[in-house]
């Protein structure tokens, strides 16, 4: 890993200063016999990644064998191709409209990488470089390969797509929420440090695809809620059941519905903060029975982590010990804990992934997105139960 940042280090540039030096360095890529072999085994290989339905350009044209520089010429675009379909999959940009995760690997260089590759003359190694480095990717990838039934190399090829969606560097340190097998994971160096069970959005509610930050812990979190949910039903608790409504903490303070800190919030004992457009968050719930679902889409588009408060101790190691996480949630005191570094998380959503034991686990595709040629119709999403 250290070998791949050091790598690409150099050739993180911007989109304008790559468009530069592109027509410059692509004039001078010479390409050997035994070059352009390497490059005609990896385009045929392609396949092994789910990228057979990529077009590459064809640099063994009719005449260009005569003329080195044009078969050269095409070569390098044909290797730039291939380098963009391990990068960013080939999937028109219609397909990605709701996959919020936005990845910054078009700003590689890849000319760069490219001249690199062929001075070292090692193409295959800097491929390697270029696929994604979560080992879920390499699970999916290996069982591809093998894989006759049509049915699940369809799936396979849908979730090699999705990771290569996914940024190429994720952070040293970062969390993997999966939708569709109902799991948020932590990771070190894209090595799996412990795992926790979810709940996410209803059918009609989905949790949306998208990244965040998260910088801290509220601890006994107030729950501020929606307008959608205000009108759905506790507008009318308020209002009809007063007594009902104070006895489970709602209040409203200047016009806005809230619900106080306590065993019965909406949000458990803790939220994560992590800002976001969609108001969507992980958070703790008091509903505890449900994580024994096999099929767990309750809320309303947040994700409700089962060990909410393991979680919480586990991103505050250096900034608080367990048991200042322990007296402050006796308190019943509405407290906001910064994590000593920010990190990166992600919400996604993966029907396949590698198992413990070398095999590949597959989920129930719950909100129908498969099908990547249909266009993704997410509800609106809002933060409740």
């Amino acid at each position: 890993m250290r070998i791949f940042l050091a790598i690409l280090g150099g050739f993180l540039f911007s989109a304008s200063a790559a468009a530069q030096t592109e027509d410059h360095t692509e004039n001078h890529l010479i390409w050997t016999e035994s070059q352009i072999t390497q490059l005609q085994q990896l385009v045929d290989a392609r396949a092994s990644e789910g990228l057979e339905s990529c077009p590459i350009t064809n640099f063994s044209q009719p005449n260009s064998a005569s003329d080195p520089y044009r078969r050269s010429r095409l070569a390098s675009v044909a290797a730039n191709e291939l380098m963009m379909a391990y990068l960013e999959g080939c999937s028109p940009a219609s397909v990605r409209a709701k996959w919020r995760i936005s990845s910054d690997d078009r700003y590689i260089d890849t000319q760069q990488l490219l001249l690199k590759a062929l001075v070292g003359n090692d193409l295959a190694s800097y491929f390697d470089a270029l696929r994604p480095r979560n080992p879920h990717y390499r699970a999916l990838r290996e069982a591809y390969a093998s894989e006759t039934d049509e049915e699940k190399r369809a799936i396979l090829a849908v979730n090699l797509e999705r990771w290569r969606w996914m940024r190429l560097v994720m952070g040293e340190k970062y969390l993997l929420v999966n939708s569709a097998s109902f799991e948020v994971t932590l990771w070190e160096n894209d090595t799996k440090v412990k795992t926790w069970p979810n709940i996410v959005g209803k059918t009609k509610s989905p949790t949306p695809i998208f990244e965040a930050t998260v910088s801290g812990v509220i601890l006994n979190p107030w729950w501020e809620i929606p307008t959608s949910i205000v009108a759905e039903s506790i507008g009318a608790l308020v209002r009809n059941h007063p007594a009902t409504a104070r006895r489970k903490g709602y209040v409203v303070q200047n016009g806005r519905y809230r619900q106080r800190p306590g065993p019965g919030n909406a949000l458990g004992q803790m939220k994560l903060v992590m800002p976001n457009p969609y108001s969507v968050y992980l958070h703790d719930t008091p509903n505890k029975n449900l994580f024994s679902e096999p099929v767990r889409t309750f809320s309303h588009g947040c994700v409700r982590v089962g060990g909410a408060i393991d979680l919480a101790k586990t991103l505050l190691e250096g900034s608080a010990t367990e048991q200042q996480v322990d007296d402050i949630l006796a308190s019943r005191k509405t407290t906001k804990l910064t994590l000593t570094k920010a990190i990166p998380i992600y919400i996604a959503y993966f029907t396949a992934e590698g198992a413990e034991d070398g095999t590949v686990r597959y989920f129930p595709d719950v909100y129908k997105r498969d099908r990547l040629e249909l266009a993704q119709n997410d509800a609106s999403t809002t933060c409740a139960v």
